[in-house]
């Protein structure tokens, strides 16, 4: 009996062995096709028809990034996905941004495309000459960027250039470049500046900078608009520059959109360079690359005045070394501005005769 027994007791645990190992060999064979069909749906090519933009926002995790490709069409499996992150531990090197996916992409080539590739970048270009409140106006107004600037960096602390930068980003960190930039440029051109400037500081450059900028817009004219500002300087001449005078009524908020008052230049501030016998307290905006270097290296020259060449700043400036050159020239601005403005009126009275015969001509073939 206790033979029977033992007897019936093995063959027992035989049948629950053989029962488990088939049940692990059915587990093992249907993780192995389970495998294959999510490799083979992870590395063959999508379905997507053509390219797709899409975004990863800050923050998302896998299984949302995952979802977001399926519901745009981008992949067909989240899960298959996902699978195929973790098995590459690449679900930590997915990095934020818009990206570009080819069609037909692969989940496999999707991924790279997400932890390899290049993020779609914009720009925002700021002016050479533009104010601090300018240029966070423009950057405020950048499209793809977050964050709003609401305190105006110092004037002249900014430097201008265009800035590319990826979907998302912060609106700040395009300012903390532009003033690190500025930073170094400014650091550069006083390391290499002429030895004998009468500036004592790099921030009394920056500020001639900032009026040759305004001053000039023309690149063959700025060492020479430099070269007469320093000479006055080392004459203990008053800069008696409009674009000083301006900064200190608009602050740079804008343009003054009239002409100066007698008023206005006779009043005494820190930034009227008629009265005081000096630089202007501060920057009156922000110089590029070419007014910094400028400044720091101007063009050896006599000349002590200068004035505008005509109505329009491409045409230049008239230079002189003497008071009565200089008045000669200021004859010549007055009659090219004079000549300007009768060709303008000109202009528009001949426009203005035009529009009144067509508007005559259809009246009366509306009464005809």
């Amino acid at each position: 009996m206790k033979k029977r027994k033992a007897k019936r007791q093995r063959s027992a645990l035989i049948e629950i062995t053989n029962a488990f190992l088939t049940l692990l060999v059915l587990a093992i064979l249907a993780m192995a096709a389970a495998f294959v069909y999510f490799a083979n749906d992870f590395y063959n090519k999508g379905d997507l028809k053509e390219d797709a933009i899409f975004v990863v926002e800050r923050g998302n995790g896998l299984a949302t990034i995952s979802k977001n490709l399926q519901a745009n069409n981008i992949i067909s499996n989240s899960w298959a996905f996902q699978l195929g992150t973790r098995a590459q531990q690449k679900e930590r090197s997915i990095r934020a941004g818009e990206y570009k996916i080819a069609k037909f992409s692969s989940m496999a080539d999707v991924l790279k495309e997400l932890t390899e590739g290049t993020p779609i970048s914009y720009s925002v270009t700021i002016p050479e000459g533009f104010t601090s409140f300018e240029a966070v106006q423009r950057i405020n107004k950048a499209q793809y960027l977050v964050g709003e600037i609401v305190e105006i960096p110092p004037e002249g602390t900014l430097l201008p250039d265009t800035y590319s930068f990826e979907k998302g980003q912060d609106r700040a960190t395009i300012i903390a470049r532009m003033s690190a930039n500025l930073e170094k440029e400014l650091a550069d051109v006083w390391a290499n500046r002429s030895p004998d400037l009468p500036l004592k500081t790099k921030e009394e450059l920056l500020i001639l900078a900032s009026i040759i900028e305004k001053e000039t817009g023309s690149p063959d004219e700025r060492a020479e608009v430099a070269g007469v500002f320093v000479n006055r300087l080392k004459k203990n001449m008053r800069l008696q520059t409009d674009p000083s005078v301006i900064y200190g009524i608009t602050l740079g908020k804008g343009p003054l959109g009239r002409g100066l008052r007698q008023s206005e230049l006779d009043k005494e501030t820190p930034y009227n360079t008629y009265v005081i016998p000096a630089l202007p307290i501060g920057p009156i905006a922000n110089p590029g690359r070419a007014s910094l270097e400028a400044a720091a290296n101007p063009a050896k020259t006599e000349n002590i005045f200068f004035v505008a060449a005509g109505a329009h700043p491409s045409l230049g400036h008239l230079f002189a070394v003497t008071y009565a050159d200089h008045q000669k020239n200021v004859a010549l601005y007055r009659k090219a501005v004079a000549r300007a403005e009768k060709e303008a009126k000109e202009m528009q009275e001949t426009k203005d005769k035009k529009e009144a015969e067509e508007a005559n001509t259809n009246n009366s073939e509306k009464t005809q």
